[in-house]
Protein backbone atom coordinates (compact mmCIF):
# COMPACT_ATOMS: atom_id res chain seq x y z
CA UNK A 1 0.00 0.00 0.00
CA UNK A 2 1.50 3.75 -0.87
CA UNK A 3 2.18 5.37 1.78
CA UNK A 4 0.21 8.88 2.04
CA UNK A 5 1.90 12.22 1.05
CA UNK A 6 1.87 15.01 3.31
CA UNK A 7 0.83 18.55 2.97
CA UNK A 8 4.27 19.95 1.56
CA UNK A 9 4.41 16.86 -0.89
CA UNK A 10 1.45 17.39 -1.90
CA UNK A 11 1.99 21.05 -2.92
CA UNK A 12 5.09 20.05 -5.10
CA UNK A 13 3.38 17.23 -6.56
CA UNK A 14 0.69 19.80 -8.26
CA UNK A 15 3.41 22.15 -8.78
CA UNK A 16 5.06 19.89 -10.83
CA UNK A 17 2.28 18.78 -13.03
CA UNK A 18 1.33 22.74 -13.70
CA UNK A 19 4.46 22.91 -15.01
CA UNK A 20 4.48 19.52 -16.68
CA UNK A 21 0.63 19.96 -18.06
CA UNK A 22 0.37 23.90 -18.29
CA UNK A 23 -3.33 25.17 -17.82
CA UNK A 24 -4.35 25.73 -21.34
CA UNK A 25 -7.83 27.57 -21.59
CA UNK A 26 -7.61 27.52 -25.35
CA UNK A 27 -8.00 23.46 -25.05
CA UNK A 28 -10.45 21.40 -27.13
CA UNK A 29 -13.54 20.56 -25.50
CA UNK A 30 -13.55 17.02 -23.74
CA UNK A 31 -16.55 14.61 -24.93
CA UNK A 32 -18.31 15.67 -21.59
CA UNK A 33 -18.52 19.23 -22.27
CA UNK A 34 -21.21 21.17 -24.03
CA UNK A 35 -22.96 24.45 -24.17
CA UNK A 36 -26.24 23.05 -23.36
CA UNK A 37 -26.71 21.64 -19.53
CA UNK A 38 -28.80 18.96 -20.90
CA UNK A 39 -26.67 17.68 -23.44
CA UNK A 40 -23.34 17.82 -20.92
CA UNK A 41 -25.44 15.43 -18.58
CA UNK A 42 -26.24 13.33 -20.83
CA UNK A 43 -22.98 12.84 -22.50
CA UNK A 44 -21.52 12.23 -18.86
CA UNK A 45 -24.00 9.65 -18.47
CA UNK A 46 -23.28 7.74 -21.95
CA UNK A 47 -19.62 7.78 -21.12
CA UNK A 48 -19.58 5.31 -18.15
CA UNK A 49 -17.07 2.59 -19.43
CA UNK A 50 -16.66 3.67 -22.60
CA UNK A 51 -14.10 5.28 -25.00
CA UNK A 52 -13.93 9.04 -25.85
CA UNK A 53 -14.84 8.55 -29.54
CA UNK A 54 -17.31 5.62 -28.97
CA UNK A 55 -19.17 8.11 -26.15
CA UNK A 56 -18.98 10.91 -28.31
CA UNK A 57 -20.51 8.63 -31.71
CA UNK A 58 -23.52 7.82 -29.00
CA UNK A 59 -23.91 11.13 -28.30
CA UNK A 60 -24.48 12.41 -32.06
CA UNK A 61 -26.22 9.99 -32.59
CA UNK A 62 -29.03 10.45 -30.69
CA UNK A 63 -29.15 14.20 -30.37
CA UNK A 64 -29.51 13.88 -34.16
CA UNK A 65 -33.05 11.95 -32.54
CA UNK A 66 -33.94 14.69 -29.70
CA UNK A 67 -31.93 16.44 -27.63
CA UNK A 68 -34.17 17.64 -24.92
CA UNK A 69 -35.82 15.23 -21.79
CA UNK A 70 -39.27 15.60 -23.56
CA UNK A 71 -38.49 14.22 -26.94
CA UNK A 72 -35.69 11.73 -25.55
CA UNK A 73 -38.83 10.05 -23.83
CA UNK A 74 -40.91 10.46 -26.52
CA UNK A 75 -38.45 7.86 -28.34
CA UNK A 76 -38.94 4.10 -27.31
CA UNK A 77 -36.68 2.21 -25.88
CA UNK A 78 -35.13 0.53 -28.91
CA UNK A 79 -34.64 3.76 -30.90
CA UNK A 80 -32.45 4.86 -27.71
CA UNK A 81 -30.64 2.23 -27.23
CA UNK A 82 -29.74 1.72 -31.51
CA UNK A 83 -28.85 5.56 -30.89
CA UNK A 84 -26.28 4.97 -28.29
CA UNK A 85 -25.18 1.82 -29.08
CA UNK A 86 -21.93 2.56 -29.49
CA UNK A 87 -21.19 3.71 -25.59
CA UNK A 88 -22.03 0.52 -24.56
CA UNK A 89 -24.26 -1.20 -21.68
CA UNK A 90 -26.66 0.78 -23.92
CA UNK A 91 -29.93 -1.43 -23.00
CA UNK A 92 -29.11 -0.20 -19.02
CA UNK A 93 -27.99 3.10 -20.22
CA UNK A 94 -31.12 3.55 -22.14
CA UNK A 95 -32.96 2.68 -19.09
CA UNK A 96 -31.35 5.38 -17.05
CA UNK A 97 -31.49 7.72 -19.50
CA UNK A 98 -35.25 8.07 -19.95
CA UNK A 99 -35.25 7.69 -15.84
CA UNK A 100 -33.29 10.53 -15.65
CA UNK A 101 -34.85 12.96 -18.14
CA UNK A 102 -38.30 12.30 -16.69
CA UNK A 103 -36.48 13.23 -12.97
CA UNK A 104 -35.65 16.31 -14.58
CA UNK A 105 -38.87 17.87 -16.23
CA UNK A 106 -40.91 16.10 -13.00
CA UNK A 107 -38.27 17.61 -10.14
CA UNK A 108 -36.52 19.96 -11.91
CA UNK A 109 -39.10 21.82 -14.35
CA UNK A 110 -36.91 21.06 -17.08
CA UNK A 111 -33.42 22.58 -15.70
CA UNK A 112 -30.35 20.81 -14.37
CA UNK A 113 -29.11 21.49 -10.44
CA UNK A 114 -26.33 23.35 -9.90
CA UNK A 115 -24.92 21.61 -7.02
CA UNK A 116 -23.53 18.19 -6.20
CA UNK A 117 -26.56 17.07 -4.25
CA UNK A 118 -29.06 18.06 -6.85
CA UNK A 119 -27.10 16.39 -9.28
CA UNK A 120 -26.38 13.04 -7.54
CA UNK A 121 -29.46 12.95 -6.45
CA UNK A 122 -30.84 12.50 -10.05
CA UNK A 123 -30.60 8.56 -11.63
CA UNK A 124 -27.70 7.89 -13.52
CA UNK A 125 -25.39 10.24 -11.82
CA UNK A 126 -22.93 9.57 -9.71
CA UNK A 127 -20.23 11.32 -7.43
CA UNK A 128 -17.93 11.63 -11.21
CA UNK A 129 -20.49 13.04 -13.56
CA UNK A 130 -21.79 15.30 -10.50
CA UNK A 131 -18.28 16.67 -9.96
CA UNK A 132 -17.19 17.05 -14.14
CA UNK A 133 -20.69 18.64 -14.94
CA UNK A 134 -19.29 21.39 -11.33
CA UNK A 135 -15.72 21.60 -12.81
CA UNK A 136 -16.99 21.95 -16.82
CA UNK A 137 -20.13 23.08 -16.82
CA UNK A 138 -20.40 25.59 -13.63
CA UNK A 139 -17.03 26.44 -13.61
CA UNK A 140 -16.54 24.94 -9.92
CA UNK A 141 -13.12 24.61 -8.40
CA UNK A 142 -13.20 20.48 -8.36
CA UNK A 143 -10.97 17.95 -9.30
CA UNK A 144 -13.32 15.19 -10.72
CA UNK A 145 -11.99 11.22 -10.19
CA UNK A 146 -12.12 9.55 -13.02
CA UNK A 147 -10.41 6.03 -13.48
CA UNK A 148 -7.14 7.43 -14.41
CA UNK A 149 -6.94 10.09 -11.75
CA UNK A 150 -8.50 7.30 -9.46
CA UNK A 151 -5.22 5.10 -10.29
CA UNK A 152 -2.82 7.79 -10.13
CA UNK A 153 -4.27 9.56 -6.65
CA UNK A 154 -4.05 6.06 -5.04
CA UNK A 155 -0.43 5.32 -6.84
CA UNK A 156 1.07 8.68 -5.90
CA UNK A 157 -0.11 8.83 -1.94
CA UNK A 158 -2.60 11.76 -3.24
CA UNK A 159 -5.84 10.44 -2.02
CA UNK A 160 -6.85 6.79 -0.90
CA UNK A 161 -10.33 5.06 -1.68
CA UNK A 162 -11.37 1.65 -2.39
CA UNK A 163 -13.45 3.77 -4.92
CA UNK A 164 -13.27 6.99 -7.01
CA UNK A 165 -15.90 8.39 -4.94
CA UNK A 166 -13.90 7.58 -2.18
CA UNK A 167 -11.25 8.56 -3.33
CA UNK A 168 -12.83 11.86 -4.13
CA UNK A 169 -14.17 12.57 -1.03
CA UNK A 170 -10.91 11.98 0.29
CA UNK A 171 -8.79 13.81 -2.47
CA UNK A 172 -11.15 17.48 -1.70
CA UNK A 173 -10.48 17.45 1.78
CA UNK A 174 -6.21 17.07 0.94
CA UNK A 175 -5.54 18.94 -2.33
CA UNK A 176 -4.88 22.44 -2.40
CA UNK A 177 -7.88 24.93 -3.06
CA UNK A 178 -5.69 26.40 -6.05
CA UNK A 179 -4.78 23.08 -7.14
CA UNK A 180 -8.40 22.26 -7.86
CA UNK A 181 -8.95 24.82 -10.92
CA UNK A 182 -6.75 22.31 -13.21
CA UNK A 183 -6.10 19.44 -11.03
CA UNK A 184 -8.46 16.96 -12.92
CA UNK A 185 -7.24 17.75 -16.67
CA UNK A 186 -3.59 17.57 -15.01
CA UNK A 187 -4.10 14.15 -13.42
CA UNK A 188 -5.89 13.09 -16.28
CA UNK A 189 -3.35 13.76 -18.98
CA UNK A 190 -0.80 12.47 -16.52
CA UNK A 191 -2.58 9.52 -16.14
CA UNK A 192 -2.93 8.65 -19.66
CA UNK A 193 0.88 9.49 -20.66
CA UNK A 194 2.89 8.89 -17.75
CA UNK A 195 1.12 6.87 -14.65
CA UNK A 196 -0.51 4.38 -17.17
CA UNK A 197 -2.22 1.75 -15.97
CA UNK A 198 0.29 -1.01 -17.77
CA UNK A 199 4.14 -0.03 -18.07
CA UNK A 200 3.65 3.19 -16.02
CA UNK A 201 6.67 5.38 -17.35
CA UNK A 202 8.47 5.31 -13.44
CA UNK A 203 11.94 5.85 -14.27
CA UNK A 204 11.52 9.32 -16.40
CA UNK A 205 8.58 10.73 -14.44
CA UNK A 206 8.84 13.49 -12.94
CA UNK A 207 7.00 12.85 -9.54
CA UNK A 208 9.54 10.00 -8.89
CA UNK A 209 11.54 11.43 -5.97
CA UNK A 210 8.14 12.50 -4.14
CA UNK A 211 6.34 9.06 -5.38
CA UNK A 212 5.88 6.20 -3.07
CA UNK A 213 4.62 3.84 -5.72
CA UNK A 214 7.12 0.46 -6.33
CA UNK A 215 6.49 0.20 -9.84
CA UNK A 216 6.77 -3.78 -9.39
CA UNK A 217 4.19 -4.35 -6.79
CA UNK A 218 1.05 -5.30 -8.20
Amino acid sequence: MTLPLKPKQIEAVFERLEALFPSDTARPPTVKEDIDLFRALVGCLLSAQSRDANTLKAKTQLFERADTPATILALSDDEVATAIKPCGLYNMKTRSLKKLCRAVLDLHDGKIPRNRAGLMALPGIGRKCADIMLLFSYGEPVIAVDTHVHRVCNRLGLASGKSEAETARNLDARAPAWAKVNGHMQLLDFGKQICRARAPKCPNCTLSSICNYDEKQT
